[in-house]
């Protein structure tokens, strides 16, 4: 038996555990309060965010997120009268200091539950302490499947579209476009990681499967500050849609030189880099066209979408008109998901929890799913929502719903 035959097992074997658990706790709900595990009458979520650092823009938008869905959390007294608590550190951008903040918080709080922070590295440091800990670790902002299907987690839980929804979305979005004025030669700029080998290999795949020529596929390193080479690489293979998935500040570097290029590929989808307002900010009309596929935006319906846009006026809006940035709602979703599993649980244990996360179905902004036995929503529930920058707002443009905009193609320059 291999190991991902092994953690199926065992992560099927906690879910049918759960169910047990979760039968146990329904009995007992009227004697087992929620309220933390010192007995404060407080639930105590500890996350680690980047506010400062090289994935500060996008963190702190996810941070706004966070602290909304505590707010919908606590509203009317909090979850069975319990009162949540974020405690939130910065974590600068760095692996080796998000270890360190969340040992600071666990160890001077009864910490309930932990939150994740933003990118893959990130996501997994939080995931490899909360499981030696023993805590509910919830994260988004991670499309990285194989450390979850490959790796021993128990706590482990990760509401968010994974690389097989982002790229099933990609073909699925290009299929919208007619027939005759589709572009039918791909470009792949490969991070040089363990997600952007995986991203690469589901992008080539998936759209080669569908009848795509996958005309260039090439590895550059994070910080890479000169893309030039690839852009003419991309221009002598005549791609006219490029993929990648670039942190933030490589994805502005590398579209500030297709800018200045005189070639511009009339599709550009760039996961991750383009989601902060940064790239607008850095940007402007030269950032303008680009898609990204956050999993959330602005013209998503029903599963308190409304609720979100509401309290995000009356809390951080500077005008009647502003709508929150991608990464808001994916913070708010997973505020939802914990505010949801722990009302199922009913106790803050976190077998309790974990019981609940395993059984239960959630719906919140960003659609309707439960997680499968590695802990990510289960295949082809999520649509892996997809946004495209439009006179400076992040508009959705997948799924097409009633309140979703048209794509604009292909890009003009």
């Amino acid at each position: 038996m291999d190991r991902f035959d092994t953690m199926g097992s065992r992560r099927k074997y906690l879910k049918t555990a759960g169910a047990v658990g979760a039968a146990g706790l329904s009995g007992l709900a009227g004697c087992t309060a929620l309220g933390g595990s010192g007995g404060s009458g407080t639930i105590t979520i500890a996350a680690a965010v980047p506010e400062t650092g090289r994935l500060s823009s996008v963190g702190n938008e996810m941070l706004e997120g966070y602290r909304l869905g505590v707010d919908l959390l606590n509203e009317d007294g909090g979850i069975d009268g319990s009162e949540v608590e974020l405690i939130v550190e910065d974590d600068e951008s760095d692996a080796r200091r998000l270890r360190e903040v969340l040992q600071q918080i666990t160890s001077n709080n009864d910490v309930d539950v932990i939150w994740g922070s933003f990118s893959s590295p990130l996501v997994m440091a939080g995931s490899a302490f909360a499981e030696n800990q023993g805590l509910p670790f919830l994260a988004v902002a991670t499309c990285f499947e194989e450390p979850l299907v490959s790796g021993e987690k128990e706590w482990t839980y990760t509401p968010f579209p994974k690389t097989r929804d982002v790229t099933r979305a990609t073909g699925e979005i290009l299929g919208m476009l007619p027939e005759d004025e589709r572009p039918q030669r791909v470009g792949i700029w490969e991070e040089n990681s363990g997600w952007g080998a995986e991203m690469a290999d589901a992008w080539e795949s998936t759209l080669s499967g569908a009848g795509y020529d996958v005309a260039m596929r090439e590895t550059y390193n994070t910080g890479n500050g000169d893309f030039s080479t690839l852009i003419a690489q991309a221009e002598s293979a005549n791609v006219e849609a490029l993929l990648a998935n670039p942190q933030p500040p490589d994805g502005i570097t590398a579209m500030k030189q297709l800018n200045s290029s005189g070639y511009m590929p009339s599709f550009i989808e760039f996961v991750r880099a383009a989601d902060p307002q940064a790239w607008w900010s850095a940007l402007g009309e030269a950032g303008a066209g680009v898609l990204m596929s956050p999993g959330w935006a602005p013209g998503m319906t029903d599963n308190g979408n409304e609720a979100l846009l509401s309290a995000y006026q009356e809390r951080f809006a500077e005008s009647e008109d502003e709508i929150p940035r991608v990464m808001v709602g994916v913070g708010y979703n997973l505020a939802q998901t914990t505010g949801q599993a722990l009302g199922a649980a009913g106790s803050s244990e976190p077998d309790a929890v974990r019981s609940a996360l395993d059984e239960e179905e959630f719906n919140t902004v960003i659609g309707e799913f439960s997680f499968d036995q590695y802990g990510m929503p289960e295949e082809g529930q999520l649509a892996a929502a997809s946004a495209q920058w439009q006179g400076g707002e992040q508009r959705l443009v997948f799924p097409q719903t009633d309140q979703a905009s048209e794509m604009r193609y292909p890009i003009e320059r």
